[in-house]
């Protein structure tokens, strides 16, 4: 057996000067090779792989990385099919960190969002890009939360004595009349000092809860509480610092104010999105190494105007699906269009997984209309969210709306990426898993 890696290994070098990208495709997968007697599963073409791999001297490939069971268990649960096969071919590996593998809030499936330790599990699972969205408090500071007014469901706050603080004190609901729980805090209730007193836990709150326990103690239970411990909150330029030392790159997101602009009348949107910059220069970080994200074009455009190096790698976070005239199968209703988006500097769109795909007429998922405008026109796409959907035979819920008629098992996921990548030819993919994203990208050389 080794003889015959060692002769592959040769044929691979061989070739690797004069053709170069012949794996950097999925065109191997046509390449009609022999099996191998003693691993049957595995063909020519994945010990060609490995060598190829090996050769190539990759700095990624160094960096090797933890999956875990889950991408093998979501592969086993696909369907009998060609990809299929091929993903089975590449359980052995090698593994590394790829930055089509987003970490969305760090690894927030199975730890606190916007924790140490959930960007420490994203970056060990092969994440070469995670995400801080960045929001600020009462005194100024940036800090990494999801949204300004989340505190009551994403940190312990409704167990300390900062809740007083909370702008919205937590009311119990009332079964007698149908009343909901009333609660919300927000970063800007409390200065960072406080707020860095704070503990990370899983993102839950039950509106029915009659206690604050049982409002806390909510997640779904298709997560985990297992690592919610130790949350450690973070300052964006903590985060900073430690996606530094883990050797990722950055994805901040410009969360949008839940309080009125100017806040306490002369913070403006602009001095927050230049703070947010800031920090970046700050710490001495490449600005190739950085992808700002806004759903606010005008944040965009604005760092795009006074900070090009920046701005040149922005991403704009379509959510225009909140927009009742809005409609993505139809684009006479996109205002601006893609063409217009192109002109004014945008250079990477990201919507929301669903918007980018379809089932045709034969039950196959393809490419939407609204995928192929942006890449016709130019733009590249990063999408979003994998592995937040619970269990997909229930058909996926919010992310996979387009095409529920088609999803019925976890594996699924599997063949919705596949299109995305191979299809839609998206440039990366958010997941609160990024394990399954890193299987499946070390696997297609992505």
């Amino acid at each position: 057996m080794s003889y015959r890696i060692l002769q592959i290994a040769l044929m691979a070098f061989s070739i690797l000067f004069q053709t170069p990208q012949l794996f950097a495709d999925n065109k191997t997968q046509d390449i009609d090779l022999k099996k191998d007697n003693k691993h049957p599963h595995k063909t020519e073409k994945y010990f060609f792989r490995k060598a190829y791999r090996s050769l190539k001297g990759h700095p990624k490939h160094n960096q090797k990385v933890q999956l875990g069971p889950r991408p093998f268990y979501l592969v086993n649960d696909m369907e009998e099919s060609r990809l299929k096969k091929q993903l089975k071919e590449c359980s052995d590996g090698p593994f590394y960190r790829t930055d089509f593998s987003i970490g969305h809030r760090g690894a927030a499936l199975q730890f606190p969002e916007h924790t140490k330790e959930s960007y420490e599990a994203a970056a060990r699972t092969g994440a070469g890009i995670i995400e801080c969205d960045v929001t600020f408090t009462k005194d100024r500071e940036l800090v990494c939360r999801h949204s300004q007014c989340d505190l009551h469901t994403t940190t312990n706050i409704l167990e300390t004595p900062l809740a007083e603080k909370c702008s919205v004190p937590f009311q119990p609901a009332d079964p007698a009349t149908g009343k909901k729980v009333s609660v919300q805090c927000c970063t800007t209730d409390i200065t960072l000092e406080e707020f860095k007193t704070l503990k990370g836990k899983m993102d839950a709150g039950n509106k029915n809860a009659t206690t604050v326990s049982e409002y806390i103690n909510s997640t779904p239970s298709w997560r985990t509480d297992l690592y919610s411990a130790r949350g450690t909150l973070m300052t964006h330029k903590e985060s900073i610092k430690l996606l530094k030392k883990l050797g990722v790159k950055f994805t901040p997101e410009l969360k949008s104010p839940s309080v009125e602009m100017p806040y306490e009348g002369d913070y403006t949107q602009q001095d927050y999105a230049q703070q947010m910059i800031d920090e970046y220069k700050e710490m001495g970080v490449n600005p190739r190494r950085i992808f700002p994200q806004s759903f606010n074009l005008e944040d965009i455009q604005y760092w795009l105007d006074t900070e090009p190096r920046f701005g040149n790698q922005a991403v704009y976070l379509d959510g225009r699906y909140d927009d009742p005239t809005f409609d993505h199968t139809d684009p006479s209703t996109w205002n601006p269009s893609m063409e217009e988006l192109v002109a004014d500097g945008v250079k990477i769109i990201a919507p929301p997984m669903w918007m980018l795909l379809k089932v045709n007429e034969k039950g196959e998922i393809e490419s939407s209309l609204y995928a192929k405008r942006a890449k016709g026109a130019g733009l590249e796409i990063i999408t979003w969210t994998l592995e937040r959907s619970g269990l997909l035979k229930n058909k996926g819920g919010w992310y996979y709306q387009t095409t529920t008629d088609v999803i019925n098992n976890d594996g699924d996921m599997l063949t919705v990426l596949d299109v995305l990548a191979k299809q839609v030819g998206i440039k990366g993919m958010f997941s609160d898993w990024p394990a399954t994203v890193t299987y499946y990208a070390n696997c297609n050389n992505l």
